[in-house]
C-alpha cells in the first residue's frame, strides 16, 4: 500500500495513537538511505546533517553484510553460549580505560541508563541521583525522571530521589574551569544527604549535547568528578550521543573532558541503527549489580546485534573516521565563524568534530534567543534538501550531528545553503 503524506499522518494517529512526534512543519517520508544521503518517496535527495544513529553511514556495506551473514547463521539469546558477545565486549572495552573492563548489553540506551542507575544504588546503597535540568537520558519509568522536560504528569513517585543542577552554558554563564558546576553539584549532594535520601550518582552526557554542547575546554569535568568521588558517589557518563569518535579528538567524550566514569552508557550509534545499547563498568560494580538484581534481556547481546556492533568498530578504525571527524569539524567551525561575521543572528559558534552548530539570537547584546527564527530556518533548510535540527534550553541552537563519513564537500553544501537561507530570512 502506498500512502500519501496526509494518509500517513492520519494512519499514524489511528494506528499508533495521538501525539506521536514528527520533525518539521511538513514531515518527510524517507524511503532510502546511503552514506550521508536520504531519499524521500518522491525521489528527492537530502543531505543528512542530523542522524547519528547510522553512525558510519546509512546502509553501510560492512554493517549490512555482517548482519546478513550472522542472521543467516544463528540468532539466539545469551543463555546459550556464543563467541560474538565476548569478542565484541573485549574489543569495545579495549578502547577504554583499564577500569572499564566489563559490560552488559541491552537493546536501547534507555535500558542501559536504567541499569546504570540501579548499579549506583547496588554499590552505594543509596538512591539520590543528580542530573542537569535540560537533558534527556531515556524513557523508562526510572530514567524518564532524569529529564525535567520529559517528566510525566503521572508516575510512580520516583521524583523524590532526583535533584537537578543548571546545565552549563558557556555563552550566557561562562564557567571556564568547571568549578562553578562542581559547586552546584556539591550543594545538591549535601541536600540529598541532609534529607536522608543519600547520594548515589551524577549522570551527565560528558559533552552536554542536549544542553546545546557548550564550549567547555578539555578537562572541564574533572572538578565535578572529584566532588562526586569525595562524597562517595558514582559518575555515570551517558555517551549515547557523544561517543564512538563523535568529538573528533577522542573516541570517547569523557576522555576529552578529563575524567574516567565509574559507569559508562552506550546506545543509538553502537550498531549503526541495529538496536543495541550497553553499560560498561568495572567487574566489581557489575558484580554488585548482578548480585542485587536478577537481570536478563532476551535480545540484548544477541549474535546479530553483536555482529553489527563489531562491524561499526571495524569501520571506524579502517576508515579513520575519528580523524575525519576532526578534520571536517575544524572546517565546519571555520565556515560557521565566517557566517557569524556576516549574520548578526548568529550569537555563538561551538562544537567539536562532527558535533557543531550555532546559537541564534535576536540581539547579540542581550543574547535573547531567536527560538522562532531557529524553527523557521530548520524548516526552510529541510525544503532545500538539508536535514538538521535544534536543541538546548531555548531550542535556538542548530544541532548538526551528521554520520561520521560526512566530508568537507558535504559541509560546504550545508553552509552555502545555510548562508542563503539566513540571508533571505533577514531581509
Amino acid at each position: 500500500m502506498t500512502r500519501t503524506t496526509s494518509q500517513l499522518i492520519a494512519d499514524r494517529t489511528r494506528l499508533m495513537g495521538p501525539n506521536v512526534s514528527t520533525f518539521y512543519d511538513e514531515p518527510v517520508h524517507f524511503v532510502k538511505g546511503e552514506g550521508v544521503w536520504l531519499w524521500d518517496a518522491d525521489g528527492r535527495k537530502y543531505l543528512d546533517c542530523y542522524n547519528n544513529v547510522p553512525h558510519v553511514g546509512h546502509c553501510n556495506p560492512r554493517v549490512v553484510d555482517a548482519i546478513c551473514r550472522q542472521a543467516s547463521t544463528l540468532n539466539t539469546h545469551t543463555r546459550y553460549l556464543h563467541d560474538g558477545i565476548l569478542d565484541y565486549i573485549e574489543r569495545l572495552t579495549g578502547t577504554m580505560d583499564a577500569s572499564l573492563d566489563t559490560a552488559i548489553l541491552t537493546c536501547t540506551g534507555s535500558e542501559a541508563n536504567d541499569i546504570a542507575l540501579r548499579m549506583a544504588e547496588a554499590v552505594t546503597g543509596k538512591r539520590g541521583i543528580i542530573a542537569t535540568d535540560a537533558t534527556y537520558h531515556g524513557n523508562t519509568s526510572l530514567v524518564s525522571q532524569l529529564s525535567k522536560s520529559n517528566v510525566p504528569t503521572v508516575g510512580f513517585g520516583l521524583g523524590q530521589y532526583f535533584r537537578f543542577v543548571d546545565a552549563p552554558d558557556s555563552y550566557r554563564r561562562p564557567d571556564p574551569d568547571g568549578t562553578g558546576f562542581a559547586a552546584k553539584v556539591a550543594a545538591q549532594i549535601d541536600s540529598l544527604e541532609q534529607d536522608g535520601t543519600g547520594f548515589a550518582a551524577l549522570v551527565v552526557c560528558p559533552y552536554f549535547l542536549n544542553e546545546g554542547f557548550p564550549d567547555n575546554p578539555d578537562g572541564w569535568l574533572k572538578p565535578v568528578a572529584d566532588a562526586v568521588r569525595k562524597a562517595g558517589g558514582m559518575l555515570i557518563c551517558d555517551e549515547v550521543q557523544s561517543g564512538f569518535g563523535r568529538t573528533g579528538t577522542h573516541l570517547w567524550a569523557h576522555e576529552k573532558m578529563g575524567v574516567v566514569p565509574d559507569i559508562m552508557v552506550l546506545g543509538k550509534p553502537m550498531a549503526n541503527g541495529h538496536p543495541v545499547g550497553g553499560v560498561v563498568a568495572n567487574r566489581d560494580i557489575v558484580k554488585a549489580f548482578r548480585s542485587g538484581y536478577r537481570y536478563f534481556n532476551t535480545f540484548g547481546g544477541n549474535p546479530v546485534s553483536c555482529a553489527a556492533a563489531m562491524a561499526v568498530l571495524e569501520e571506524i578504525e579502517t576508515q579513520n573516521l575519528v580523524a575525519n571527524a576532526n578534520t571536517v569539524g575544524d572546517h565546519a567551525r571555520s565556515r560557521l565563524t565566517a557566517l557569524a561575521a556576516k549574520h548578526e543572528v548568529i550569537g555563538d559558534v561551538r562544537g567539536s568534530g562532527l558535533i557543531f552548530g550555532a546559537e541564534l539570537v535576536t540581539d547579540r547584546t542581550t543574547k535573547a534567543p531567536a527560538s522562532d527564527l531557529t524553527d523557521r530556518i530548520i524548516n526552510e533548510m529541510r525544503h532545500r534538501g538539508i536535514i538538521h535540527s535544534k536543541l538546548g534550553r531555548h531550542k535556538n541552537t542548530l544541532k548538526i550531528r551528521p554520520p561520521m563519513p560526512f566530508s568537507i564537500e558535504n559541509a560546504d553544501l550545508l553552509f552555502d545553503t545555510l548562508d542563503d537561507v539566513l540571508t533571505k530570512a533577514n531581509k
